[in-house]
């Protein structure tokens, strides 16, 4: 079966087209990115302004015919925090519907935490014991842990990468006092949801997904990721730290030359390290492993954990936004 996984989020506008069927390992058919930076297109009420609404009308159109002439028989279209917490997030989701035919259902924090938690328990098997999750997307920061598929205890936080550059940073690169408060307002709030993730103890294993973390992974020496390769990529706390010291002095435009850093992302992932630094060091990470799969894969694997029968597949597929062919 070919599947589509259409996520708005904060940054992007991506399609991912799947070969899937029930049992079996979901497979990237292709990939469709369109860098349209929603957090961009906020008045200072944090409403999604009419220009923004537009671009994303067009963003998720384009991806529809995307989806469409790729043979995709159901597509599933959701958005995350950039729409969640806007204003006039309901005002904007009609305003798609009515020019695309595309309903895009959206998705709360715990539900993202828990999606991607799911498709990082896949990922790596029961093998890896308790897992502690951490997922830093533009508008939010998700953090996970448990042994099953389900977390024992997942949060959102808005500590996303791009939603703190807007909010925080005045300049490029940013004044040595704007950085310590952004450190200081992160490590708050990050400390005031621990406590229920920590008492079950230190993890077997502490994954990532993101963006963030595959950039800093690079910067730090990690090999590219490869078209249908699994190469074991991991992120040291000391890596981590070394970079957010040297990038807060680098303008977006020579962070964009470091290995794996995108023109697009440089910008945000000073923001991003300050979250990952202090992720690591209040959970007392020493390592992360990376995994390639995230919200889109859990998206797609739980919707076939439902497919028991096909009505149960038709009723899941409608209540997450999926239509099917």
């Amino acid at each position: 079966m070919r599947l589509g996984v259409l996520d708005v989020g904060s940054n992007t506008v991506h399609l991912l087209v799947m070969d899937a069927h029930p049992g079996a390992r979901p497979w990237a058919a292709h990939s469709h990115k369109i860098e349209l930076r929603l957090v961009d297109h906020l008045d200072p009420d944090g409403r999604i302004t009419d220009d923004g609404i537009a671009a994303l009308a067009d963003a998720v159109a384009e991806s529809a015919t995307v989806a469409s002439d790729a043979g995709v028989e159901s597509v599933m279209a959701f958005a995350t925090s950039a729409i969640r917490e806007a204003p006039n997030g309901e005002t904007v989701l009609a305003e798609v519907l009515r020019r695309t035919g595309v309903t895009l259902e959206v998705l709360n924090g715990g539900d993202e935490a828990r999606l991607t938690f799911l498709a990082v328990r896949r990922w790596f098997g029961w093998s890896a014991g308790r897992m502690l999750l951490f997922d830093i997307g533009g508008g939010s920061l998700e953090l996970a842990t448990g042994i099953d598929s389900e977390p024992d205890t997942a949060t959102s936080l808005p500590l996303g990468a791009a939603r703190l550059t807007r909010h925080w940073f005045t300049a490029d690169p940013p004044p040595e006092e704007e950085v310590t408060a952004l450190r200081k307002h992160v490590r708050a709030e990050i400390a005031r949801v621990a406590g229920p993730l920590l008492r079950y103890g230190p993890p077997d294993l502490a994954v990532a997904t993101s963006k963030t973390f595959k950039q800093l992974a690079r910067m730090a020496g990690a090999a590219p990721s490869a078209e249908g390769l699994y190469v074991r990529r991991t992120l040291a706390h000391t890596d981590v730290v070394q970079w957010t010291r040297r990038m807060a002095t680098m303008p977006a435009a020579e962070r964009a030359a470091l290995p794996g850093v995108s023109v697009g992302r440089a910008e945000q992932l000073l923001a991003g390290a300050v979250v990952a630094e202090a992720a690591m060091d209040l959970f007392s990470v020493p390592q992360l492993t990376i995994c390639p799969w995230a919200l889109r894969e859990g998206l797609v694997l739980r919707w076939f954990d439902h497919l028991n029968d096909s009505e149960d597949g038709v009723a899941w597929a409608a209540s997450t936004g999926g239509t099917t062919g």
